[in-house]
């Protein structure tokens, strides 16, 4: 981590954060829609297109929180790193990440040229979200 100033990391911790409190409050927001709408006495009704509209958005919530709390994760082993002295070195080579990158995807943990080759190797290795 010595290749960045006190100051970057600093504004990378900062933009971690922010994001880190912009997901939670995202994650509130549709618990709390989901207090607000019942889904449930929609579902209910006889109208089979209003159970299956129903359902459709409960499945988009559910698939939205788990996008969020998957990235906030993903900030919190982030930071888990930054507090190790690790961050901003890419896990496949070894070799420093540029503070552009960092900047752009404060969570990346490898560099550009690994994160091409991973990608290109890891195409199909996951499945489609939201």
């Amino acid at each position: 981590m010595t290749h960045l100033s006190k100051d970057q990391i600093e504004q990378l911790r900062q933009l971690l954060e922010q994001r880190r409190n912009d997901l939670r409050g995202e994650i509130m927001e549709v618990l709390a829609r989901t207090e607000e709408f019942p889904y449930g006495e929609l579902a209910g009704i006889p109208d089979l297109g209003d159970a299956s509209v129903a359902d459709l958005l409960i499945d988009l919530d559910n698939a939205m929180v788990h996008r969020d709390v998957q990235e906030i994760r993903e900030i919190e082993a982030t930071l888990e790193r930054m507090d190790q002295g690790v961050y901003a070195t890419c896990i496949e080579c070894g070799l420093p990440i540029d503070f552009e990158r960092l900047q752009a995807f404060p969570e990346a943990k490898r560099c550009w040229p690994c994160q091409g080759t991973y990608e290109k190797t890891h195409i199909h290795d996951t499945t489609p979200t939201l």
